[in-house]
């Protein structure tokens, strides 16, 4: 018997401990020519200001959507109409902004592939539709937006090219925001849109501008890239706030945790990458369409390239001074492209398999040596994954594998580390980890 006991734990042990062979499939089917060429049509619009031409077939943000939309019917026709496309809308007025230069709708074009177990349970990817040139109220003059933002956007829909093929326990959402560039309008509507319908999200992935390797400052980088995260959600409690200085978790919202959870799968299956956690919500006193989600309590990040080059953002077409200004598509870097697409794609699918995270995870052990968590049970769980890490460290260090719903990490004094817990699938991928939300007495 205690054989046959040793054997069952250490059969759980490798499978907890394997990667999975279809994550590095989903690597390689990645195309850096699908992408090229879908930045190259996306540029070929001419401009696609939030409030350009709807009409024309050929330029403009209209024709833009139209485009993309029927991308993502393609997709869906390939795979048995596994995608549900639509487009989601929303008003927006002169009196809501001064950038805003006439009263039009912001259209998201929206793909959803429903999950086969918990369909109501989304992870998002998202590009933006829009561009702009040096005045972002400027609505006819080109503004080709190759880096800001085509490359998220082809890569966001060649990630629902290449995960289409597949199917998942969680739904995944693949979706163009509008209005990026004049107030993240489209992702505001998008986030309010989906918490009317009460969908259950696990995050989002925002990916703005994923196409640069060299930056202003003379770095050329190929393989880095930062997650922009912000600390605690918007709209935390105060009683949350007041918690924090007696227990942590200042830098342990969720957004942090989709943060290290990116920054894991990319290191086991990507371990060439070089993912750069950036501890705050977006660029310096910048924003991007991840903020709408975190203003409703939602968790998301922004993942973009490391080394911007300033010349060829929001900028007019021009020469000056011998430098070429503009977001044009020659300065595109289509394998890094690639590579960061494969990046959210691994995501998306590594979540989209997983079980939800705990809801509760309460913790206990102060003034003894040890440490007490216990947890809520999680549908489709196989076990658990307690992690801890000392308190200046970004990441999570150590784990412990348990199949119970609470445990006791003797030898180990609470007040040195921060902890938290993940469910884990038959198939060994993991949920996001939950910081303890509780505390046991």
């Amino acid at each position: 018997m205690k054989k046959l006991t040793f054997a069952l734990l250490l059969f759980s042990t490798i499978i907890i401990g394997q990667t999975d062979q279809k994550i590095y499939e989903i690597v390689d089917a990645v195309s850096a020519d699908r992408i090229k060429a879908d930045v190259k049509t996306l540029t070929e619009f001419g401009t696609r200001n939030t409030f350009s031409d709807t009409i024309s077939e050929t330029r403009g943000i209209g024709a833009a959507r139209r485009w993309i939309k029927s991308e993502f019917d393609k997709i869906s026709n390939n795979c048995e109409n596994c995608l549900n496309v639509f487009y989601q809308k929303d008003l927006v007025t002169k009196e809501m902004s001064n950038r805003v230069p006439h009263d039009a709708y912001v259209v998201n074009v929206v793909a959803i592939q429903k999950g086969t177990k918990y369909p109501n349970r989304y992870i998002i990817m998202s590009g933006d539709i829009d561009s702009r040139n040096s005045d972002g109220s400027n609505f006819t003059k080109d503004a080709p937006g190759a880096n800001d933002n085509a490359s998220g956007m082809a890569g966001t829909i060649e990630a629902a090219r290449v995960l289409s093929k597949y199917r998942f326990e969680s739904s995944i959402i693949y979706v163009g925001l509008s209005g990026e560039e004049q107030g993240l309008f489209g992702g505001a509507g998008l986030a309010k849109y989906a918490q009317d319908k009460g969908w259950d999200i696990i995050g989002i992935l925002n990916n703005d501008m994923i196409g640069n390797i060299t930056g202003v400052d003379g770095v050329i980088d190929n393989r880095a890239f930062r997650i922009f995260s912000e600390p605690v959600p918007a709209n935390e409690t105060e009683r949350q706030r007041t918690l924090r200085r007696f227990y942590g978790g200042e830098v342990d919202g969720i957004s942090r945790q989709l943060a290290r959870y990116v920054h894991k799968t990319t290191k086991t299956y990507m371990p060439e990458m070089n993912p750069m956690m950036i501890y705050r919500l977006d660029r310096f006193g910048r924003g991007g369409h991840h903020r709408p989600f975190n203003d409703l309590g939602f968790a998301g990040i922004r993942i973009m390239e490391a080394h911007e080059n300033y010349t060829q953002q929001h900028q007019d077409i021009r020469t000056e001074n011998g430098i070429n200004y503009g977001d044009t598509f020659e300065h595109v870097n289509f394998p890094y492209a690639k590579k960061l697409t494969a990046v959210n794609a691994i995501n998306l699918a590594s979540l989209a398999w997983a079980p939800a995270s705990p809801e509760e995870v309460s913790i206990g052990g102060i003034v003894e040596a040890s440490v007490k968590l216990k947890w809520s049970e999680v549908e489709g769980a196989k076990g658990y994954k307690i992690y801890w890490r000392d308190t200046t460290s970004p990441t999570w260090d150590h784990s412990r594998y348990v199949e119970s719903t609470e445990f006791t990490l003797e030898g180990i004094v609470i007040d040195n580390f921060f902890f938290g817990v993940a469910a884990v699938g038959e198939n060994g991928h993991e949920s996001m980890v939950v910081f303890p939300n509780k505390i046991m007495r």
